[in-house]
């Protein structure tokens, strides 16, 4: 057979053999630090074809070939705490490009990759190829990158092969891998070779010193600045495993502490952690195997998405972009899934306490009794170039944090949490009134003070996310319509807080001030002609009426009249607004209307659930469950069977498929939850922990479901078993089990 020799780790590269010292690290330009690019990514991002892998606070994305190239190509690579750790990564074999023959995440932490050589560089037939040599690459996220590369010859004759891996680190903050110019960067140094490792150092603007290592534990043939090379013979039908851990240091950070460092051990651990997030989890079953892979799915990447930070965990946003805290994604991400799991809920209410606002900061939009928007712990963060340490520039996550306060407490009846929190929640009802209401009108509005700060502060915070219907875009301060209803439905929902612990009188004044705010939003927002709520209200106090997903968000904040609830569900799912996907941003009747765009005519899943809720609290479960099938049936043409962050808004037609959003997030923590609250809306399920009471109301099964079964559904210290049918237009509801503390089921059939 013939010997197939690898080129160079890189033209000019200095190879050392495993017997080397390791070299002195120096200083060099930032244009020869290994593996940076200056790729302009900002209308790049990771596709659908690619391989995301997550753990803690580590996430990977790579090609189904398990690669990162070019190097720093935008969205890919190894990131820590918003540092890219890894921006290059590529294997090369003798033989030539491998076949791809599968690629598969088979958990949120493990990925494997089947790759196959043929048998012409080995001297095989030219005019009939045969694959002859099996390449299995196995990923495991663990506190560290742990890779196995698995080679089997299946010729009849032993063969000489090479196996090259070529890696490169830019210490990118995420901020400028999404596009951000910086004009500076800190300094790099040398890498560092000895025979069983090769480590890259970065100081940054901080003057934080940063080091991400790969570890050989057996010694690679060579070892060089850009990587290693393993040289070998292969025998028929012999095997060879070769391995590597990708590892980094950062100031603060303990290195990870993993008992057994091999790919077996280490990968069952984690099974054992997800099999027991499972077990605390509110177990859903339908007679749809697709479905039941949806909600699968769902679970398994919230699951995927927590990470620890300062002693607490958390829930991130969203992968690539926002694995990290935000405030109004965390706390609708717990509101979805209240009916699977408290605990996010809890977690989610006390972390963002913990980081209220405590002083003014016009940088970071910092107030007294704001909940944060966003922390970042990258360079760029901490060397002040952006104000994420955290930014506040958010004007509708304090209301929610009160709302998620006490829909915590229906669905958990605990009252030391609601001690514990209470005075949180009177700051944050003083930052409404104080902050919020910039001119004392009763409405609150946003205006930006930061010069890197959002210039939208609602939900839909891209520069173009609040238009008029021709595109023209609104003077500050800006009043959202939803953001009014979240302050009505917050000041009722203390109210009841307040009467638990018995201040009456307070309670009193915040039922008050409720209803003063929605009698304002019925004054001023509702447009009778178009059958629906203005978009917001701009700087002069004009309506915006831009026909947007935003008004029915009033419906989840029971702020409408019957009639107009009613005329709002119509305007949402008919034509211009449902796109026969899902609702969309924006009316498709407006010119502004793009369906590519981010907020301007696209569907939301996350927004489709919180209208879907909304649509049942008011008797229309009907319209709730018609969204629900329209998500599904989007589900079912995803890869791995995930809701995206956001999809296109194009016309649904027949045959054709959802078109994808190129830099949507998947996972997406607010897309993944948002199946149980659509679940929520169209069952009727409505706690009531504190009066030992759950209430369902009037279930729909939509059509594509005849059976469903909820088992361990926690109210209060009681856990719940129901099963739904559909017998012809009815839903059936049986009571199957109440495990735990005593607890009534109020069952209401129409």
């Amino acid at each position: 057979m013939s010997r197939v020799e690898p080129p160079g780790l890189y033209p000019g590269s200095a190879r050392t053999s495993a017997a080397a010292a390791p070299e002195v690290a120096a200083p060099v330009p930032m244009e020869a630090a290994v593996g940076y690019s200056s790729v302009d990514c900002a209308q790049e991002a990771p596709g659908e074809r690619t391989l995301v892998l997550k753990q803690d606070r580590l996430f990977l994305i790579v090609d189904r070939q398990g690669q990162i190239t070019p190097p720093g190509r935008c969205g890919f690579g190894l990131f820590f705490d918003d540092t890219r750790i890894l921006s290059h990564y590529c294997l090369r074999f003798a033989g030539g490009l491998p076949s791809l023959l599968s690629a598969q995440v088979l958990r949120m932490y493990q990925a494997q990759i089947d790759l196959a050589m043929n048998d012409q560089a080995f001297g095989g037939n030219s005019w009939d190829p045969k694959n002859a040599v099996h390449i299995l690459r196995e990923l495991l996220l663990d506190g560290s990158l742990l890779e196995r590369v698995t080679l089997t010859n299946y010729l009849t004759e032993p063969i000489d092969l090479w196996v090259e891996l070529t890696v490169g680190c830019d210490f990118a903050d995420i901020f400028e891998v999404r596009g951000w110019r910086r004009e500076t960067r800190g300094q790099f140094f040398a890498p560092q070779v000895d025979g069983r490792s090769l480590a890259f150092s970065y100081r940054g603007r901080d003057g934080a010193l940063l080091r991400t290592e790969i570890r050989f534990p057996e010694p690679p043939t060579e070892v060089g600045d850009h990587g290693a090379c393993w040289r070998f013979r292969l025998g028929s039908s012999a095997r060879r495993e070769i391995e590597w851990e990708v590892l980094t240091e950062m100031p603060g950070v303990e290195p990870p502490r993993v008992p057994s460092r091999t790919l077996e051990d280490r990968s069952a651990r984690l099974e054992r952690a997800y099999e027991s997030w499972n077990a605390t989890c509110t177990a859903w079953h339908t007679d749809v195997a697709a479905f039941n892979t949806m909600l699968g799915r769902g679970i398994d990447d919230l699951r995927a998405l927590h990470f620890q930070a300062n002693g607490s965990e958390i829930i991130a946003a969203g992968i690539p972009w926002y694995s990290t805290v935000f405030g109004r994604d965390s706390i609708i991400t717990a509101l979805q899934t209240l009916p699977l799991n408290p605990i996010i809920a809890l977690e989610t209410l006390r972390y963002l306490a913990r980081h209220q606002g405590s002083c003014e900061d016009p940088f970071t939009e910092e107030q007294p009794g704001k909940i944060m928007h966003e922390l970042r712990r990258g360079e760029m963060a901490r060397s002040g170039e952006i104000p994420h340490v955290p930014y506040f520039g958010t004007v509708d996550a304090t209301p929610l944090w009160l709302v998620l306060l006490h829909e915590t407490w229906r669905w958990t009846g605990d009252d030391r949490l609601v001690h514990e929190l209470l005075p949180h929640a009177e700051r944050a009802l003083d930052w409404i009134d104080r902050y919020g209401d910039v001119d004392g009108d009763g409405l609150v509005e946003y205006a930006h003070t930061s010069t890197k700060g959002l210039i939208n502060q609602g939900w839909k915070d891209s520069a173009d996310g609040v238009p008029f219907p021709d595109g023209r875009l609104p003077r500050p301060p800006i009043a959202l319509v939803e953001v009014q209803g979240y302050v009505h439905d917050a000041k009722l929902r203390v109210a009841a807080l307040y009467d638990a612990v018995g201040q009456h009188r307070r309670a009193e004044e915040l039922r008050r001030q409720g209803e003063e705010v929605r009698a304002a939003i019925l004054r001023h927002f509702w447009l009778e002609e178009l059958g629906t709520f203005a978009l917001a209200l701009d700087g002069d106090k004009h309506p915006i009426p831009t026909v947007a997903s935003n008004a029915g968000h009033l419906l989840w904040s029971r702020v409408p009249t019957a009639e107009q609830a009613a005329r709002l569900a119509d305007r949402l799912l008919g034509p211009g607004m449902f796109s026969g996907w899902g609702i969309r941003t924006l009316s498709a009747t407006h010119p502004v209307f793009n369906p590519m765009s981010y907020h301007n005519g696209s569907v939301w899943p996350h927004d489709n659930a919180l209208v879907a809720l909304g649509l049942g609290l008011y008797g229309h479960r009907e319209q709730a469950s018609r969204i629900l099938t329209s998500l599904y049936e989007t589900c079912v043409h995803m890869e791995s069977s995930r809701l995206p962050e956001l999809f296109c808004g194009m016309e649904r037609v027949t045959g054709m498929q959802p078109v994808l959003y190129p830099v949507s997030c998947t996972p997406q923590a607010w897309a993944s939850g948002a199946v149980f609250m659509l679940l929520q809306g169209t069952l009727g399920l409505f706690p009531e922990a504190p009066a030992g009471v759950l209430h369902v109301r009037d279930p729909v099964l939509p059509d594509f479901l005849r059976d469903i079964m909820i088992s361990g559904l926690l109210i209060g210290k009681s856990r719940v078993a129901l099963q739904f049918r559909r017998h012809r237009d009815r839903t059936l509801v049986n009571l199957l089990e109440i495990e735990g503390a005593p607890l009534q089921v109020r069952i209401e059939l129409s």
